[in-house]
């Protein structure tokens, strides 16, 4: 049998005295895209941040290919795991290509030098998310849609097994939102050992394109 890249079980998490996630359980295997739906305030978000090892849990366990997520360092994190969030603000001005390229930070040696490996697969990627034109450009000049391709670029860099996306297609116009669907989907299909976790509110389309679909309802697993 398989083993499951990510798994949570009994997840728990509040904020104070209010109580965001309870008693949350999902796994996510190779080759599978999963889907996390839910109304506002639902928990989508504290969920995948859990997942992401950037909160823990109040209750509960996470594993990452096996391993406790508690467990592992930023770095160890990272060398398995993608995020791509709703929006990621930085502290410079950088290029869309150097945006990009921070997908290969993790593995690096420790003067963080890249080796021609590391900027090929940074142009691949560019190309894949056709921003060639773009690449040159500051990335807080970018709208909305544009900095989400960016984001799924550094994640596509990354090489990493497990990805985690929060809502990728809210900046996106219509086109391009099917467009990242699909792409998502074909990189699962390409690569057998991936998989996904994909939060949204785009019932339609994660009907059409995820292989299970988990709906949160005040913090807790309603249906899956």
């Amino acid at each position: 049998m398989t083993e499951p890249l990510l798994v949570a079980r009994g997840v728990g998490h509040a904020f104070g005295r209010t109580q965001v996630l309870a008693d949350v359980s999902l796994e996510l295997a190779p080759g599978r895209l999963v889907v996390v739906a839910g109304p506002n305030g639902a928990g989508k978000t504290t969920l995948l941040r859990v997942l992401a090892g950037t909160l823990r849990p109040d209750a509960g366990e996470v594993r990452l290919q096996g391993s406790a997520l508690s467990d592992l360092s930023r770095r160890e994190i990272a060398r398995r795991l993608a995020v791509v969030p709703q929006e990621s603000h930085v502290p410079f001005p950088f290029s869309v290509r150097e945006m990009v390229a921070l997908g290969r930070a993790p593995f690096l040696g420790p003067l963080g030098r890249e080796a021609p490996i590391d900027r090929a697969q940074t142009e691949r990627a560019l190309a894949e998310l056709e921003l060639e034109g773009l690449a040159g450009r500051a990335y807080p000049t970018l709208s909305g849609g544009e900095k989400q391709r960016v984001l799924l670029a550094r994640a596509l860099v990354q090489g990493v097994p497990t990805w985690l996306l929060d809502e990728p297609t809210a900046h996106m116009d219509l086109g391009h939102g099917l467009q990242c669907w699909e792409r998502v989907r074909g990189w699962i299909e390409a690569e057998p050992g991936r998989g996904c976790l994909l939060v949204t509110h785009d019932l339609l389309l994660a009907a059409r394109f995820a292989d299970e679909l988990v709906l949160l309802d005040r913090g807790r697993v309603a249906a899956s």
